[in-house]
């Protein structure tokens, strides 16, 4: 029966209404940032496998030495006698995998969440991408290896060697557009995006090696950080969800399935609600 105007309204329980979730989402939020940060942190210094490959590299242990210089050999070979394939090499390496085009890639996307009002995710995307292109240069400048010195090379790249920031990037940006595309995409094509991505980050490696501009080992160091930094950032971004009260996923579904709804995250801020502050 329609409550009367003259009757006062009747208080919500305890911890429910859009005030109770608009607070939580806020402590939420503060988490998030502070675990963003410390998951980039962890990236550099806890990543075992990496850290076990810097003490191979900086120890010059010959069956990783013998590794480097046989493949960065033979691929040169194969590089001299077949010109139009060292071509289109350079036009994936510096064009298609880029850096700077991956890297734009992953802005845009950012961009595009923020117009989509997805403010964590968009946090998460430029966090792992930013945090994982300055682990790298630190990284770099910490091991200083020289780059490989071959005769009559068919590319030249400035700077350090270890770990290769092309396959750095690859990870970091490749994971950042899959997690975060995933819900869009209808479910028989996510296996072909898993393929692509997989590809791209495995194709940036051979083409850094094939072009003489990287060691083997150079490749591995930079999958190994990458995907350490995206791991860890991953976790964080669990987290935040986990404490705003959103079920847990798993990476067959991106990191926010949310992302097809009109209001994909909670809002916390101001007076428009999004669907679960209803």
């Amino acid at each position: 029966m329609p409550r009367s105007l003259s009757e006062p309204p009747t208080p919500e329980p305890h911890g429910a209404g859009p005030r109770a979730e608009q607070d939580r989402t806020r402590r939420a939020d503060r988490r998030l940032g502070v675990r963003l940060l410390a998951a980039v942190g962890a990236g550099a210094v806890a990543a075992v496998p990496f850290a076990l490959l810097v003490v191979l590299v900086e120890g010059t242990w010959p069956p990783l030495r013998r590794l480097d210089a046989g493949a960065a050999r033979r691929l040169h070979e194969v590089a001299l006698e077949h010109p139009g394939w060292t071509a289109t090499l350079r036009v994936l390496s510096d064009w298609v995998w880029d850096p700077a085009t991956l890297r734009t890639a992953v802005a845009l996307l950012t961009v595009w969440l923020l117009y989509r009002r997805a403010w964590r995710l968009a946090a998460w995307a430029a966090t792992t991408a930013i945090g994982g292109a300055l682990t790298g240069v630190l990284a770099k400048v910490v091991v200083e290896r020289a780059r490989p010195s071959l005769q009559d090379p068919v590319a030249r790249a400035p700077g350090y060697s270890f770990p290769s920031g092309h396959a750095m990037t690859a990870a970091t940006s490749c994971a950042v557009l899959l997690l975060v595309l995933l819900p869009l995409v209808p479910r028989r094509w996510r296996g072909l995006c898993w393929g692509v991505a997989g590809i791209s980050v495995l194709g940036v490696g051979f083409t850094r090696i094939a072009l003489g501009v990287h060691w083997f080992s150079d490749v591995i160091g930079g999958w190994l950080l990458g995907g350490a930094v995206v791991v860890l950032t991953g976790w964080a971004f669990e987290a935040w969800r986990k404490d705003a009260g959103r079920r847990r996923t798993d990476a067959s579904e991106g990191l926010e399935p949310e992302l097809v709804d009109e209001h994909p995250e909670p809002e916390a801020y101001g007076t428009r609600r999004g669907p679960r502050d209803q």
